[in-house]
């Protein structure tokens, strides 16, 4: 990562992939008090954190099923630059998408050399995750 005299990660001249699980393939029966409309909502109001802090974001909901998935990947990659990925929690720490986070992992380091990853735990902590690894194009008033 470069970073600019500060120390802190120069500013992104890019979008930002932001991948996660579609709302509609999530099981909600492990998730309780959460359902699909929950989850819908909380995942447009991170997205709107994140604009609103200065990220030009490109959403990338998939399925659970990894060739699926893999392919909406590959063609949100081939319609932008990237220079950080952010995978959800809800792909990496279910024990069933243990395959679906490694191809996506994978497909990423691929098809984007040079990329950063990195990891939320909810949709509220998206910002957190991305500020770690670049700056937003242009802080919001």
């Amino acid at each position: 990562m470069t970073t600019d005299d500060s120390g802190a990660p120069e500013a992104n001249t890019s979008t930002v992939l932001s991948i996660g699980l579609h709302p509609s393939a999530v099981d909600y029966s492990k998730h309780p008090g959460i359902d699909e409309a929950t989850l819908t909502a909380r995942i447009a109001a991170g997205t709107a954190l994140l604009r609103e802090a200065g990220f030009d974001v490109s959403t990338c909901q998939v399925s659970a099923d990894p060739d699926a998935a893999e392919a909406v990947v590959r063609e949100h990659l081939g319609a932008g630059t990237f220079r950080v990925a952010m995978i959800g929690a809800g792909v990496r720490t279910a024990v069933e998408h243990t395959l679906l986070f490694e191809r996506l992992v994978n497909v990423l380091l691929e098809a984007t050399p040079g990329i950063r990853l990195c990891f939320n735990s909810s949709p509220e902590t998206t910002v957190d995750a991305l500020r770690r690894w670049v700056r937003p194009t242009a802080a919001r008033a």
